[in-house]
This record gives C-alpha cells, structure tokens and sequence, in this order.
C-alpha cells in the first residue's frame, strides 16, 4: 500500500479533513487571516535569519554556535521535508476537499508534512538549548506557525503534528551532536 492510499485511509477514517475545514472556515475571518498569514510569512524563514544574525552578533561563543546548528538543522530539514514530500505525495486539503480554502499560495505542491513546522520546531529546540529564556517568544510562535497551516489550508492537522514529532526528533539529534563535537560550547 502506498503512502498515499494510507493517508487516503486515515482522512476516510478519522474524519480529519473536518477539523481542518473548520479552521479554515474560522480563519477566514479578516483579523484571523492577517494574523494568521502575517504568522506563516514570517514563519517562511524570515523570523528565523533575524534570529540567526542576532545570535551572531551577541558576540559570544554560545550564540554563534546557536546561529550555525540552527543553519544546519534548516539545511537538513529542508532536505528531509523535500524528500518525505516526494515520497508521501499528499495532496493539500484545498486540493482534495471543496470547502477547504487555500488563503495563501502554498510554496509547493504536497501537503505531509509541514515544512514551515518541521522548521520552526527544530529551530525552537536548539535555541532554547542554547538560549534556554526565549522559550517564552519561541515556543509560542511556534504553535503559531503551526497552527498558520491548518487555519490558511495548506495542511492537515497530521501533517502539522508529524512534522513537530520530526523536528523535536531533529532539534535533540543536532544537540546531541553538537555537544559530541563541541563539548566546550
């Protein structure tokens, strides 16, 4: 059975597609959609490069290091997320069910799993390690980002939690390696 037929199944089982259209609908409300977008915007990348440079410009050994294992947890998430995309092939849920709409163009084609999560939850989880106090602004925007994908109809809410499972999963791997290879930091 392929991916494809196994996320068939699930959404014919679990009725996910419900949920995700009633978030879409909520979120068409004009002050939902502008936050909403202006959260997945930022969550593109732009919100996390700021974050990068001013780590860098801390000056200090921590935030530097900080700054280079979050760009290389956004290089291999990026690879992983392509790949898995390729493989699994889910279509989005404005493609596949009618009452769902897309708010904002999706940046590819597949939906499983969310790119913008899988990113924003490896890069909450090494910061904090090395910045343990902005777990109060990282973790919030986080779910944000999330929750930006189901609301504006680019992914199921699946997509998004196997995304977050991947990205704790990718976070701690880059941290303990980090510390493996950089024990000082």
């Amino acid at each position: 059975m392929s991916a494809l037929e196994l996320f068939q199944r699930f959404e014919a089982r679990s009725g996910e597609w419900r949920l995700c259209q009633r978030a879409n609908r909520w979120g068409a409300r004009r002050a939902a959609l502008a936050f909403f977008g202006a959260v997945s915007r930022l969550g593109d990348g732009v919100f996390w490069y700021v974050l990068m440079g001013l780590l860098l410009l801390s000056g200090t050994a921590r935030g530097a290091a900080a700054a280079l294992n979050m760009a290389l947890v956004g290089i291999v998430a990026l690879m992983l997320y392509r790949g898995l995309k390729r493989w699994t092939r889910r279509p989005r849920p404005f493609r596949s069910h009618g009452g769902i709409v897309a708010h904002i163009a999706p940046l590819d084609e597949f939906s499983f799993p969310s790119g913008h999560t899988l990113h924003a939850v490896s890069f909450t989880t090494v910061a904090i390690a090395y910045v343990p106090w902005l777990a109060v602004l990282l973790i919030p925007f986080a779910l944000l980002v999330g929750a930006s994908r189901v609301v504006l109809g680019l992914h199921y809410p699946s997509d998004v939690i196997a995304a977050t499972l991947i990205g704790i999963g990718l976070g701690t791997v880059s941290l303990r390696l980090a510390a493996w290879m950089l024990p000082v930091v």
